[in-house]
């Protein structure tokens, strides 16, 4: 039997669904799992009826009748998980009468980003399209720098691959021109941190291999001891490096590197920049954290990004911890990208009540 399944009366709850994509009120790529499912009435949609006649004629033993039953309660349960998620996109809920409810707010972020805290954060890191005067737009080439009098547009999603070559400054427009801003650094470490305490996405602990980390240093390997040293321009921006397979990522090829809040590749895959600049108060507070980093040339007026590329391990910190404060605003190369943040659609936070006349 097919899928396209009809539920009434019915409760759906205690489902998981992660790794799903969510767009006009359907939901690909995703796992749905530990869900109950009780009180439900399955019937056929009329796009079923019509294309199973054939399957109709067949003679229905014990066995077909159990396996009909099983494949109706699973499609039943998807059907109500997309229902439910068209709704309320960031969560799976019901209602206690068992139906999605019709004034449910609208989602507090698009369907490319999750919800940290008050904030929303791209799930993935960034690609770029290149947009025309008619506001048509068409992918930029990931491995190549950006072309000056163009405009590009920030965009994210599973198994593209991000852009490098980008400075802070071209970053941030990027985003604006999507309607978001560049993640703070403290943005960006909670989205990588997920509860907090976590050293790496994925947990306390770093694991080989989890995140797109570690592998050798592909500028002295593909370049060796280029003559008069290593150019600017034509060693650290070739578009050669992110070209070479198995070595930039295809976002959320490395399944494992995402935090519980579902964003994906903080660590590793590509430096990402961040909206902080480097200050004096910026560097005591890195210095009075308990976290082993090299030293780094640094001024104040530098650009920040974090979380390492696919060449580094610990050396700036380990995990979400990994910072650089060596390299200006406009610096570009192979490694550095970003992923964009912007205000959830949340209700404002009622003010904090204080106890009148309360004694000390």
């Amino acid at each position: 039997m097919g899928w396209a399944r009809a539920l009434a009366a019915g409760t759906l709850a205690g489902c998981i669904v992660a790794g799903g994509t969510l767009a006009g009120g359907t939901l690909a790529g995703c796992t749905i799992a530990g869900c109950t499912l009780a009180g439900c009435t399955i019937a056929d949609t009329d796009a079923e009826r019509a294309g199973s006649s054939a399957e109709a004629a067949a003679p229905a033993g014990a066995a077909s009748a159990q396996s009909e039953q099983a494949s109706a309660a699973a499609a039943a349960a998807l059907s109500v998980a997309q229902a439910v998620l068209a709704s309320a996109s960031s969560s799976v809920s019901a209602t206690p009468g068992g139906s999605a409810s019709a004034s449910s707010p609208p989602a507090p972020c698009p369907a490319d980003m999750s919800l940290v805290g008050r904030t929303c954060v791209d799930r993935h890191e960034a690609f770029l399209l290149e947009v025309a005067s008619d506001g048509s737009t068409k992918p930029h080439p990931y491995y190549e720098r950006l072309v000056k009098g163009v405009t590009y547009r920030a965009a994210n999603q599973a198994a593209a691959f991000p852009q490098g070559y980008i400075s802070r400054v071209e970053a941030k427009a990027a985003c604006e021109n999507a309607g978001k801003r560049l993640c703070s650094k403290s943005e960006w470490t909670r989205a990588c941190k997920a509860k907090g305490w976590m050293t790496y996405p994925y947990g306390q602990q770093g694991k080989r291999d989890v995140c797109n980390t570690g592998k050798l240093h592909l500028l002295s390997q593909m370049f060796k001891n280029p003559k008069g040293g290593f150019k600017y321009e034509d060693h650290f921006n070739s578009p050669d490096l992110n070209k070479t397979p198995g070595f930039l990522a295809r976002s959320a090829d490395y399944s494992g590197c995402a935090s519980e809040l579902g964003v994906f590749d903080m660590v590793g895959n590509l430096h990402e920049w961040v909206s902080d600049t480097v200050t004096e108060d910026l560097m005591e507070k890195l210095d009075a954290e308990e976290v082993e980093r090299r030293d780094q040339p640094w001024q104040v007026g530098n650009g920040v990004f974090m979380g390492g590329f696919y060449s580094t391990t610990s050396e700036h910190g380990p995990g979400c911890s990994f910072i650089t404060v060596a390299h200006e605003p406009s610096y570009h190369d192979y490694s550095t990208g970003f992923r964009c943040c912007k205000a959830a659609d949340l209700p404002k936070p009622e003010p904090k009540k204080t106890s009148a006349g309360k004694k000390k």
